[in-house]
């Protein structure tokens, strides 16, 4: 099984600017083969198979980075082309812009090219390993690796390897879980995570550092000094928010045997957009798509709702189907049947519960 491990690396300037170098290389070969593949098709109305090699002979500075690199860029374009012919909503591949902070490029392991070593880690092309942060071991066979420099200027690898992992010992337990705004995820078992809004609480500051970057000289060392304070408060709100999707998902694959989770179509949710910003943070679908590899993993069962379930409509005690809860604002499920009054998000999880009888 495939697992990825993500660390702090730290080069030094000569192995700056050849990540630089790959970054560049990469993005442009991407570009060039998107570029040329849409004309030729113009042209003959057929698809064109290009290669980065057939580049190299006339842009001759592409053979000073890593080859695998450039592989994985044409990978990465071909990727592209299938998930717009398998389902148009996801757009047309897009050009790669120079002026996006995000940096990467992925090479691969072969014959023992990519190794980790008393604090270093070795990469091809590379005369001098990569000093690294290794705060955790793995096992396994490295596979593959990710380079990539944030907007923050912060370099990380993630290594993919090829691992055993041990599965979870069974369990008795299921749950059914309704996640929302107020409260992040409520669980049929009378357990609620709170929204812990990692953003909200860093707004302030987050507002002062943009009208600070905003009053710079464009092109100015002092610009470039609050850009980096603006990327490093992001990148503090999205490492906090990743860290509380991973604790909470890991909590509960290990304390359940199967987890129901509703079937949420967070592309048309976002379209309120009264409520998108608060949506958009906290993180429904990466939530789920943790819960759907770690389930993987450790031999859990995952259950997704039909779409057209109505967990919150429904009276969990006698069964009684009633839209008062379309309304955000009724917080209290009163069953006109049975008279049962109970929390909405709990009524919710305990129908979702259900699906796994």
């Amino acid at each position: 099984m495939l697992k990825a491990y993500k660390y702090r690396i730290y080069p030094d300037a000569e192995q700056m600017q050849f990540f630089a170098k790959c970054f560049g290389c990469v993005r442009f070969v991407y570009n060039r083969m998107l570029s040329d593949r849409i004309e030729h098709y113009n042209l003959t109305g057929k698809s064109l198979n290009n290669t980065p090699a057939q580049y190299k002979s006339e842009f001759t500075w592409l053979k000073e980075v890593d080859s695998l690199a450039l592989a994985n860029a044409q990978m990465n374009l071909n990727t592209a082309y299938r998930n717009f012919f398998r389902d148009k909503s996801n757009g047309f591949p897009k050009f790669k812009s120079k002026k996006n902070n995000n940096f990467s490029y992925t090479t691969n392991n072969q014959k023992g090219t990519v190794y980790v070593e008393n604090g270093y880690i070795k990469l091809p092309k590379l005369k001098s390993p990569v000093k690294i942060r290794q705060h955790r071991s793995f096992e396994g066979v490295i596979k593959s690796c990710t380079i990539s420099k944030a907007p923050s200027g912060k370099y990380h690898i993630s290594i993919l390897v090829e691992t055993e992992i041990q599965k979870l010992p069974a369990s008795d337990m299921r749950v059914g879980i309704d996640v929302g705004i107020k409260d992040f995820a409520v669980l049929s078992n009378g357990e609620a995570y709170k929204n812990p809004k990692h953003l909200r609480k860093s707004e302030k500051r987050l507002a002062k550092l943009q009208r600070d970057l905003s009053r710079k000289q464009i092109g100015s060392s002092n610009r470039n000094k609050a850009r980096i304070k603006v990327a490093k408060l992001h990148e503090k709100i999205a490492n906090q928010r990743m860290d509380f999707l991973h604790k909470k998902s890991t909590e509960i694959i290990r304390k359940n045997q199967a987890i129901v989770i509703e079937d949420l179509k967070v592309k048309n949710l976002m379209k309120n957009h009264n409520l998108a910003k608060s949506i958009a943070e906290v993180s429904w679908s990466r939530f789920r798509e943790m819960l759907d590899y770690k389930s993987r993993w450790y031999g859990r069962e995952l259950i997704i709702a039909p779409p057209d379930y109505p967990s919150s409509q429904l009276c969990s005690y006698c069964g009684n189907r009633s839209s008062q809860t379309k309304d955000l604002a009724c917080r209290i499920y009163v069953c006109p049947e049975c008279g049962l009054e109970i929390d909405r998000d709990y009524n919710a999880s305990l129908n979702l519960l259900k699906l796994t009888m």
